[in-house]
């Protein structure tokens, strides 16, 4: 065992207190053993690299739960290592090489283009304008409604109206609301 591997549960229980410097020298004497751990399980450099980076989170995150009693630290850490490469290789989205673009380009956007956030912005002030026309009553019900998502039961009682009423605001209120809809597009 090297001067560096000796040094390792000293650092480690100094990672535990959270100092930085021993974290630093941590990882000087172990990352390159570590990474080699990496690269053999995920043979590729990159995906080795970015792993490495989360163990030594995981490490310094995890340093207060190691017990020397249970493992060495090099034993230990390695295993972290070897479960976050399975784990990696495991993911449901492995990378696909796209070099000219072409696997982007079928890939619809999920927000809306211009022509859809200008017929959106169309409707809503169709909407807001057809809503105007409407009786105080017959608004209030098909806000509630619709909304804030509240029953007819619920909007009698918060409107403290008799339940047909309700009803034949919002029955009626929607009624006119397609009519004048209608007359818009």
């Amino acid at each position: 065992m090297s001067a560096g591997q000796d040094a390792l549960p000293a650092l480690l229980a100094a990672c535990a207190r959270r100092d930085r410097t021993a974290f630093a020298e941590l990882y000087r004497a172990s990352s390159p053993k570590l990474y080699g751990v990496a690269l053999r399980i995920l043979r590729r450099e990159d995906w080795a690299e970015e792993v490495l980076q989360e163990c030594y989170v995981s490490i310094w995150a995890h340093a207060p739960d190691y017990r020397a009693a249970l493992a060495a630290p090099m034993t230990w850490m390695t295993s972290i290592v070897r479960n976050r490469c399975l784990d990696w290789l495991r993911r449901p989205s492995a990378e696909t090489p796209d070099e000219d673009g072409t696997i982007a380009d079928r890939q619809p956007s999920p927000n809306p283009g211009p022509l859809e956030e200008l017929e959106r912005a169309k409707d809503a002030q169709a909407l807001a304008r057809c809503l105007g026309v409407l009786d105080a009553g017959q608004r209030q019900a098909i806000a509630l409604a619709f909304f804030d998502g509240l029953s007819h039961g619920d909007i009698a009682r918060h409107l403290r109206a008799p339940l047909g009423t309700v009803k034949t605001w919002v029955r009626r209120g929607l009624l006119r609301l397609k009519d004048c809809l209608d007359a818009a597009h």
